[in-house]
């Protein structure tokens, strides 16, 4: 079944802004049902003193888990909290893995401790956790060790898109309403633990995946530090994901790049090439070759006139105008600028090279059709329907 952004993600937009209209309030002694292991690491009880209330308590004592970009955007506006003088973040260490990733040059860079991936024993030493785009899933004995819990900044609306790709299934499933969510980690499953906060974002029309990442990790951030200033308020008011509306977002596979011109509209290749193609190329066969399409422009007017027999999908035109490949799919064509064949070739060098010849003919040649490679499509992803969790596999991790 494909749940896009109609009915019920607008359900889960409602669920934002009532949660979003509450007021944090001032915080008060004794805030009951905190995170795990509440009252524990010596730190006095938040909500009598604390950074949310500016005053006589320390600051959070917290330990960052992250690996890429996204993530150092949250990591460089707290390492800025703890060198000001607001006084949220008193002292901050971070976890990331043992390669050559951004967020551990990151620390380096700003003297920050760096602990490799799986860190020791922690009791005692940190208040709260925080976790960015890590990819590792954390133990219920690592997260008992963190007095108020590990918080998670998402970029999606959840429950829709739990997993580790949801800002490339944003854009390839056309949603127009995207945001980001602050929750708390649970242990043995991704994404599915309460939710403490959360902020709409309208997706920008036409968008790439990697421009829709970088606006979601700045707000992600600043929603983190909002949550931060007002956490235990934000753990006495959680509440848990619904069920509905719940999907995922697996991992972006290569096979996902092989193009299905029979099966797939303008508007869907428009969606896969702003999701995936800044990483993974598109591609077609032709004469039993892989061919990348590289430099799209999106849909294309092709004159019929003089063409004979209706194009078949995948047939090429060579559009001499504007230097552009132009591609028949499911509903019209789709342009390419250049193309890779052994080497990169602009449109008009593939079309003077390999093409010229064939369009002498009144049949469609061989040499004039991209081919769709079936058998190393993703066939399943490539209907951009989303995938909804059945009742089992809520129970996996």
């Amino acid at each position: 079944m494909f749940l896009c952004a109609g009915s019920i993600l607008s359900l889960n937009v409602r669920r934002v802004l009532r949660s979003s209209g509450r007021c944090a309030g001032t915080l008060r002694r004794g805030v009951s049902g905190l995170g795990p292991g509440s009252g524990r690491a010596g730190r006095p009880a938040a909500g009598s003193c604390g950074p949310a209330a500016g005053s006589c308590g320390p600051a959070w004592r917290l330990l960052f888990f992250g690996s890429d970009e996204f993530a150092v955007e949250s990591l460089r506006l707290l390492v800025s909290s703890r060198e000001s003088s607001e006084g949220t973040v008193g002292s901050l260490e971070v976890v990331t893995l043992s390669r050559d990733v951004p967020v551990r040059r990151f620390a380096l860079q700003n003297q920050l401790p760096v602990h490799t991936w799986p860190p020791g024993d922690l009791s005692g030493r940190f208040d709260v956790g925080v976790v960015v785009s890590f990819g590792c899933l954390l133990h219920e004995r690592l997260i008992s060790q963190f007095p108020y819990g590990i918080l998670n900044v998402h970029p999606s609306l959840l429950p829709r898109w739990r997993g580790p790709a949801p800002v490339f299934h944003t854009i390839l499933h056309g949603d127009t309403v995207t945001g980001v969510t602050i929750m708390q980690i649970r242990p043995h499953r991704f994404d599915v633990g309460p939710i403490l906060n959360q902020e709409l974002f309208p997706v920008p029309e036409r968008c790439t995946a990697d421009e829709l990442g970088a606006a979601l990790a700045l707000r992600g951030a600043r929603l983190l530090m909002d949550t931060l200033k007002t956490l235990p308020e934000r753990i006495a008011g959680r509440r848990e994901q619904s069920q509905t509306g719940a999907t995922l977002a697996p991992k972006i596979s290569s096979s996902l790049s092989w193009l299905l011109w029979e099966e797939q509209t303008c508007d869907q290749i428009d969606r896969l090439f702003r999701a995936v193609g800044s990483r993974i190329p598109l591609r077609t066969l032709w004469k039993g070759r892989t061919v990348k399409l590289l430099d799209f422009v999106g849909e294309c007017h092709v004159s019929l006139s003089g063409r004979g027999r209706k194009p078949i999908p995948g047939s090429i035109s060579f559009q001499k105008e504007s230097n552009t490949l132009a591609v028949c799919c499911k509903d019209g064509w789709v342009g390419f600028k250049s193309v890779v064949l052994n080497k990169k070739l602009t449109a008009a060098d593939f079309y003077n090279g390999y093409l010229h010849q064939s369009e002498r003919t009144t049949e469609p040649p061989q040499d004039s059709v991209f081919v769709s490679n079936r058998d190393r499509a993703d066939t399943h992803t490539h209907t951009h329907s989303a995938v909804t969790l059945s009742h089992s596999s809520r129970k996996t991790s």
